[in-house]
């Protein structure tokens, strides 16, 4: 799978109990993501507060849908409406 076939990004830290909860429901449904540690990742930290206005995690791209929090029933929308389930 190249990079650009992967239409899911979450954003993540190491500590956080819900980015693990959304990675592991993603990959229940067999979803593809990347994973963006804003830990580590000044940069992409920088980003996600300049597109969304706050720091929080974890953050779920779903092609242009951006999903704060693990919300199951956005996320399984979002999922939908891009044709990945």
């Amino acid at each position: 799978m190249t990079h650009k076939d992967i239409n899911v990004a979450v954003y993540t830290t190491s500590w956080c109990v819900y980015c693990r909860a959304v990675k592991e429901y993603l990959k229940d449904r067999k979803v593809s993501f990347k994973e963006v540690d804003v830990e580590h990742d000044q940069d992409a930290a920088r980003a996600l507060v300049e597109r969304t206005g706050q720091a929080g995690v974890p953050v779920v791209e779903i092609g242009e849908e951006t999903i704060i929090g693990f919300n199951r029933q956005a996320i399984d929308g979002a999922l939908r409406d891009n044709k990945l389930v």
